[in-house]
């Protein structure tokens, strides 16, 4: 988001967390809270904002989001604020280090996953099929998209005076794992 004409290239944001917050809709949670990436963040506001209207299409009031700052750290401090509120099903967090705290925070409360709450990462980082449990996370290809960085950086190496591409948007995809399911009956009917 340079503003000024410059290419760029990234993955999309606003389909992974649609994708994400509608998986998670579509399992039978009443809601879907956030875990946000810090404001100002191109990222993370997309993640927000495609959050926010993907509940708002369904018909469904959005929950104020937690703002945590990329870190585990971050997920674990508000994955406790979370895990002391039991009418909360599912979680969808702005990435996977987040996640990891949120998961270890859901754990040491009680709160099992995905039993108790379901909980869905962003960008698939190698360890999140490790996590447990494993991780269903958007997953992002940093190798596409370093890749199409690169021929971007390239082109205008060898033609200056040519425009490039100002945005170059490389797709996402859910990799659902077994940190997902349908709430528990008892949940459900605490809508």
């Amino acid at each position: 988001d340079l503003g000024d004409g410059t290419p760029v290239v990234t993955s999309d944001a606003r389909t992974g967390a649609r994708t994400a917050t509608e998986h998670l809709l579509s399992l039978g949670h009443a809601t879907v809270w956030h875990v946000a990436g810090p404001s100002g963040w191109a990222s993370a506001d997309r993640r927000s904002e495609s959050w926010r209207a993907t509940l708002k299409a369904a018909g469904v009031p959005a929950p104020p989001p937690l703002l945590g700052d990329w870190s585990a750290d971050s997920g674990y401090d508000l994955g406790r604020e979370l895990a002391r509120n039991p009418k909360i099903t599912a979680v969808f967090v702005s990435n996977d280090q987040m996640a990891l705290g949120v998961l270890r925070a859901l754990h040491e409360a009680g709160r099992r996953v995905p039993d108790d709450v379901s909980v869905v990462g962003y960008d698939d980082i190698p360890e999140a099929a490790h996590f447990l449990p494993p991780l269903t996370t958007v997953r992002t290809d940093f190798t596409d998209i370093g890749t199409r960085a690169l021929h971007v950086l390239l082109h205008r190496i060898d033609a200056p005076t040519s425009p490039p591409p100002p945005l170059t948007v490389v797709p996402v995809d859910l990799q659902v794992r077994d940190s997902t399911s349908p709430p528990t009956r008892d949940r459900r009917n605490d809508r």
